[in-house]
Parts: C-alpha cells; structure tokens; sequence
C-alpha cells in the first residue's frame, strides 16, 4: 500500500516476432512520456527468455489514478509510440494490490528504481482457497523473501476471481539463485501449494534499463 491507498497493478504480455523485437524496444522507450502522470508508482519490463515474450509491469498508486490515465492520456501516448508495436498478440490484465511485501529498498518506488531481476508468479487459485493463498503470502512467503537478502521489495495483485500476480523484484540474478537454492524447497512444503493452486506460470525476467519508467513530479502551470 502506498499511503494507505490500494495501489493498483497492470501485468501486460506480448508475443512478438524476432524481427519486431527493436521496434518493439522502441515502442517501451517511448513509454518514458508518463513519467510526470499523477498517481504512477513506476513501470519495468522485459523479456522473459524462457518464452521470449515480452512483459511489463505498471504499479499506480490507486484505482482512480490508473483509470484517469487510461480515459484521459493512454490511448494518445500509445499512438505517439508506434501502437501496436512489433507485436502479433498481447494480453493484459489489472487489479488492486492486496499488500505489498517489505525487502531491502525502502519502498517499492526505490525497488522499481533499483531492481535489475523481476520474478513473477502468476497463480490460478481453486475454489475457495484466496484467504488462505494470501495467509500463506504474508505469512510464509513475504518474511523468507525479506530475510532471503537482495529481494527489494514486491506485491501480490489480484487479477480477477481466482487469479494472483506475485511480484518481486531482486536486485540481480545471483541472489534470487541463492534464495531459490538455499531456501524454496522447505518453503514450497511449508506453503502447501497443492492445496490451493490449479496452476501456476512462473516468469524470470531480466529488466530492460530502457523500458523503466520511475515518476518525476508532475509539471503545473504558475
């Protein structure tokens, strides 16, 4: 939470052909126009080398400040960058963060600014089982991340129904392998994945300098 405001989340993956991928580039850079938007937290992206696809998370600092910026400037800034981009399919998705998880940058502006690796759970949940997903990511998950060492800072968003986006941000890749090496096997057991997720995509995406997006204060007429 950012002021005790829920903040609101915008997960966006693109399919895009080897030879759209400067162009594409291209397009993200342009991106750096919102920077003075009221209400945004920051914007970070990259490939993920597993797939090859692109992704990009934006982070606003609540609802009202993420549907102004769609009603009012989006579509005019999506148009200035090329519009579609380099891209043959995308897919988006939004919701409200439901908490936000402490690491070692102080908040997650400083964590978007800083990070260099971002780690994505992207979990289906079953029937009945959110209150007990989101226990598990305060209680389990949040705190050995914290202690792990270089996690900064991350959310959990919540994209629909039976739909979480675990977010975390790491300041590069060695420690996320330390942690994964050192500590995910026990907390896998401890959290009981099996009783509450359908299924689970993961994504490791190195972030593209170019394509963050941190805000400056808005410019006002004197």
């Amino acid at each position: 939470m950012q002021g005790g405001k829920t903040m609101w989340g915008k997960w966006i993956g693109c399919s895009v052909p080897a030879a759209g991928r400067e162009r594409f580039s291209e397009g993200q850079r342009g991106w750096a126009v919102i920077a003075g938007q009221r209400g945004l937290v920051g914007q970070v992206g990259g490939w993920d080398p597993a797939t090859g696809r692109a992704h990009v998370l934006g982070l606003w600092s609540d609802a009202g400040a993420y549907r102004r910026f769609m009603e009012e400037r989006h579509d005019r800034v999506f148009a200035g960058t090329g519009g579609r981009g380099g891209y043959s399919a995308i897919e988006t998705a939004a919701g409200e963060t439901l908490f936000d998880m402490p690491g070692d940058a102080a908040g997650l502006p400083a964590a978007l600014g800083s990070a260099t690796l971002l780690r994505v759970a992207d979990c289906r949940l079953l029937p009945g089982r959110a209150e007990h997903f989101l226990e598990v990511q305060r209680d389990v998950w949040a705190p050995a991340m914290a202690a792990a060492g270089g996690m900064l800072g991350g959310t959990v968003t919540s994209l629909g129904d039976h739909r979480r986006l675990v977010t975390t941000l790491w300041s590069g890749p060695e420690p996320h392998e330390r942690y994964v090496a050192g500590h995910l096997p026990a907390l896998r057991a401890r959290a009981g994945l099996r009783e509450d997720l359908h299924a689970v995509t993961g994504h490791l995406i190195p972030l593209e300098p170019d394509w963050r997006v941190l805000p400056v204060p808005a410019v006002t007429a004197g």
